[in-house]
């Protein structure tokens, strides 16, 4: 699906789906340096299983165009922005990494529009190494091969992302490098900077009260069990699953991700 947000082109994968106002809706939000394509297994079944999928890329990313937006508040209200245009009046918000931040912000910034959040791979404070910022600028390269070591548990997950063949560790690298091919505006630079700007978290959590799921790797090291601790304290009503990954749960436990989604969303 194409739409047209801020007078420029905003992608959503559907599933292969038209949208059908008569169904709920799941918005997928992907992490920085990323796009829709994360979220394959799960996007797909939910879009053949009763719900209306709308997995963005965000501004800059994938096929959706513009420069990409380096504040987590601008990014949320994108958001809403595409729910808008969709027809969707409210949905379930399903956001990885900086993508749940912006999932949490959309859910403080218009809580009537939010049915559910889910939360993977999240943190808050989500603190980015000055390290790790000045070589997303200076040297995206390194800091894609930084980052995609430390988001996977091991170099061999198991074969079934998507399927027999496929090498999770190394998609994620090439996925990296297509975002970083198609819009050179150092866009791993800014998606980092908006994580690590974002202030307004322990806040938008306070607010949160419809239900609300934590899905966490137990071997994540880009945002550690160690530093949830907040959020999950502050969202204290949030079921909290782990799952036997690094950061890039949906590839490494694609089956148990989406397990853990379908059982939520058909409870709460």
């Amino acid at each position: 699906m194409q739409l047209t947000i801020e007078n420029t082109s905003a992608y959503c994968y559907t599933g292969g789906k038209p949208y059908n106002p008569g169904q709920p809706t799941a918005v997928f939000i992907h992490g920085a340096q990323n796009d829709h394509s994360v979220w394959a297994l799960q996007t797909r079944y939910f879009a053949h299983h009763g719900w209306n999928v709308l997995a963005v890329d965000l501004p800059g990313h994938g096929r959706s165009g513009g420069a990409a937006k380096d504040s987590v508040e601008e990014l949320a209200q994108w958001l809403l922005a595409v729910l808008d245009a969709a027809g969707a009046a409210k949905a379930m918000l399903i956001g990885h990494s900086m993508g749940s931040l912006i999932a949490l912000e959309a859910a403080f910034q218009a809580p009537e529009r939010v049915s559910h959040l889910v939360m993977l791979g999240s943190t808050y404070p989500m603190k980015v190494s000055p390290a790790l910022l000045q070589t997303s600028l200076q040297d995206e390269q390194a800091a894609i091969d930084m980052v995609n070591i430390w988001s996977h548990s091991s170099f061999a997950q198991k074969p079934s992302f998507p399927g027999p063949g496929f090498y999770a560790m190394g998609g994620a690298r090439r996925l990296k490098q297509r975002i970083a091919a198609i819009n050179p505006q150092h866009v791993f630079y800014t998606d980092f900077y908006a994580c690590n700007a974002y202030a307004n978290g322990e806040i938008a959590a306070a607010s949160v009260h419809c239900p609300t799921l934590f899905i966490f790797g137990a071997r994540d090291m880009m945002t550690p069990l160690k530093s949830t601790k907040l959020l999950t304290s502050t969202i204290a009503h949030g079921q909290v699953v782990q799952v036997d990954s690094g950061h890039e749960l949906m590839a490494e436990q694609p089956d148990a991700v989406l397990d853990t989604l379908i059982s939520f969303a058909a409870r709460a």
